[in-house]
């Protein structure tokens, strides 16, 4: 049964689905925006720092054959950025929005999709945001379509954050998650109608679809893997030190800053907090007024992201909702605890009390009731470090590609669920 896939960016998880329907004899083609392989011309000039992107996107050269682009909007996307083009990047209305690089990709899909047919393609399997017109399409061809929902699902999103900004209003400039146009949300209910197959990365994305107004195929929790475990040396924490904290992503609210800051403020004398995202300084007093009060960097290459794990004590991750959450498996693959919420991928890898700690969503309290007990005993953090470092080796991203893989091809999983309504 050929698959067909398709996203506009090279990220981790859409390499891994590629990788596990090419080892199952299942892939038929590949759609991307940009790709580069090793060994070429192109791959060579992604060398250049101007031109690092074309390397980013690289590929195994034993898929070229398999991979078709279509660059011209991501193309544009990343030289307005480069240029500083605002306008042109603005969400949903800029000529080389994320939305138009998305939507761009769908309909060449969708009309590559006749041949893919003649050539023995059975499934189309496509991304939210980039599925409608290829799914259609899939429809009158009699095609299958595998719908693969990164995040949750848009309306319990909204109802989430809805919520939350009536809590903390001063942070409700940050919540850009619920800023997205009726043209945009209604697609991605169309996606959803259209697909006989969903794919999720976590039982907390799976829950999110109890809120879809109409009738769902099959849904299958597929969590994502690891990255290769990387050892580190802890250090014993001595009665003058400070616990070593971080935390990576997004400066939204969405990510539970607020509740972060509320609840090392009162351990600030215990605990130093570095914090790792991008944020607009003048969009958010509240946020601007934290940053400064704690060591905040704004941008860091992935690899040195990756060190500055392995040199804090712990992660923490707070967030209100997350699809999965990728910070905290490359966290846990270098032998860094984790503190998250239940609405992240959490739950799935993470048993609390022994190889990390989950807490409730959008409490400070429960926050800072797990760093209070940390710093009582300090010594369990290389303990649930360790802890950590067996659960990353115990997935790595084979695992996700060999069971996505089974998913797609519809045989028997011990992570899955089904709702009927």
């Amino acid at each position: 049964m050929p698959v067909v896939i398709s996203h506009p960016t090279g990220n981790e998880f859409f390499r891994a689905a590629i990788k596990g329907f090419f080892n199952a004899g299942m892939l038929g083609s590949v759609y991307t925006s940009l790709a580069s392989f090793p060994g070429t011309l192109a791959y060579t000039a992604g060398g250049m720092k101007m031109l690092q992107d074309i390397r980013r996107r690289s590929f195994d050269r034993e898929l070229k054959s398999l991979i078709h682009t279509h660059p011209w909007k991501e193309t544009g996307r990343l030289l307005s950025i480069k240029w500083k083009r605002k306008k042109w990047v603005q969400h949903e209305t800029g000529i080389f929005s994320v939305d138009e690089v998305y939507k761009s990709l769908d309909r060449y899909v969708a009309r590559r999709l006749a041949n893919e047919k003649a050539k023995g393609a059975t499934i189309i399997y496509a991304y939210e945001d980039g599925a409608a017109f290829s799914f259609k399409k899939a429809k009158e061809l009699g095609l299958h379509s595998v719908y693969d929902l990164p995040i949750g699902y848009w309306r319990t999103m909204q109802a989430l954050l809805a919520a939350e900004k009536d809590l903390n209003p001063e942070w409700a400039v940050t919540l850009d998650g619920i800023k997205n146009s009726l043209e945009k949300l209604n697609r991605k209910d169309e996606e959803i109608a259209l697909a006989e197959k969903i794919i999720v990365a976590s039982s907390f994305t799976l829950k999110t679809l109890d809120s879809y107004p109409g009738r769902l195929p099959e849904v299958r929790v597929v969590p994502y893997g690891f990255p290769a475990v990387n050892e580190k040396p802890y250090r014993s924490i001595k009665a003058h030190q400070k616990l070593k904290l971080l935390f990576v992503g997004g400066l939204s609210q969405r990510k539970g800053l607020s509740y972060l800051f509320r609840a090392v403020e009162p351990l600030e004398s215990f605990v130093e907090l570095t914090i790792v995202g991008r944020c607009n300084m003048n969009a958010c007093g509240v946020l601007n007024r934290n940053l400064k009060k704690h060591n905040w960097i704004e941008s860091l290459p992935h690899h040195k992201i990756l060190e500055l794990m392995k040199e804090h004590d712990v992660l923490v991750f707070p967030s209100l909702f997350e699809g999965f959450g990728m910070v905290i498996t490359e966290a846990m693959a270098r032998g860094t605890p984790v503190i998250t919420t239940e609405r992240t991928a959490g739950p799935d890898i993470i048993k609390n009390g022994e190889n990390g700690w989950l807490i409730n969503a959008g409490s400070a309290e429960a926050l800072q009731a797990a760093l209070e007990n940390i710093l009582i005993r300090p010594h369990i953090i290389a303990e649930f470090g360790q802890a950590a470092l067996e659960t990353a080796a115990k997935r790595p991203w084979s695992v996700y590609s060999r069971e996505l893989a089974q998913a797609v091809n519809g045989e028997p999983s011990t992570v899955h669920s089904q709702r009927e309504i």
